[in-house]
């Protein structure tokens, strides 16, 4: 990905380099990958993100990598089952009551939009993790942290959809409680490129790297 030389400036700035890992240590990596359920990506669901689709490839190119490296796949998943109570003000005031009643039945843990979407290769031994919000690290999320520490993760890779949501919120909490947090933009996807690009560059200024999946492959290190 290219940035803005206005970016590349500042990082540089920061620290002295534009992509600080120059070998990820596969065994402490984990690509984590976000919300790629039927809700988030098939036609005919609220949640749609059409761009999502066209991630897929990347997705499964770089957990195959990861996987092949001796690093950890993990899927996360978002139920909304009783989301109308312990995320009762993002349902009561920042949802329409129609919207709010649709998301509560598509993201249901018994609904299809719940589940993966067709054309991702997740393997019996990936780890899944649900969650209840946006970030699946903030606190009562989900145990993804949990899961990271019990594999030894120290290096996060993230993909999935949408970038300037929900990958991003666990992003940031990533590297806030230390990891070593990397986006990796051809395995994201945003409603609009717009808002995609924006969040790679804001995330590249303040809370760690970008990188494309071939470039994470080639910084492997097994």
């Amino acid at each position: 990905m290219e940035f803005p030389q206005w970016v590349v400036d500042r990082v540089l700035a920061r620290q002295g380099c534009l992509h600080p890992h120059e070998r990820l240590p596969a065994r402490q990596t984990a690509f984590v990958v976000v919300d790629l359920q039927n809700y988030f990506t098939q036609p005919g669901y609220q949640g749609e993100n059409a761009p999502a689709r066209a991630t897929f490839g990347a997705v499964n190119r770089l957990a195959q990598a990861v996987r092949a490296a001796g690093g950890l796949v993990v899927w996360i998943q978002t139920c909304a089952d009783g989301a109308d109570q312990f995320w009762s003000h993002h349902h009561a005031k920042m949802l329409t009551p129609e919207r709010s009643a649709r998301r509560l039945v598509e993201l249901s843990r018994g609904h299809a939009g719940f589940e993966l979407a067709p054309g991702l290769q997740a393997e019996p031994q990936d780890p899944r993790v649900v969650k209840r919000c946006y970030s699946a690290l903030a606190p009562g999320s989900s145990d993804l942290d949990a899961v990271l520490t019990a594999h030894g993760i120290t290096h996060v890779l993230i993909g999935g959809t949408v970038t300037n949501a929900c990958c991003e919120s666990t992003a940031r909490d990533a590297m806030m409680m230390d990891y070593a947090t990397v986006m990796v933009p051809d395995t994201l996807s945003a409603v609009t490129q717009d808002e995609h690009i924006a969040c790679l560059n804001n995330w590249m200024l303040f809370f760690g790297d970008v990188l494309e999946s071939g470039e994470v492959i080639e910084r492997l290190q097994a």
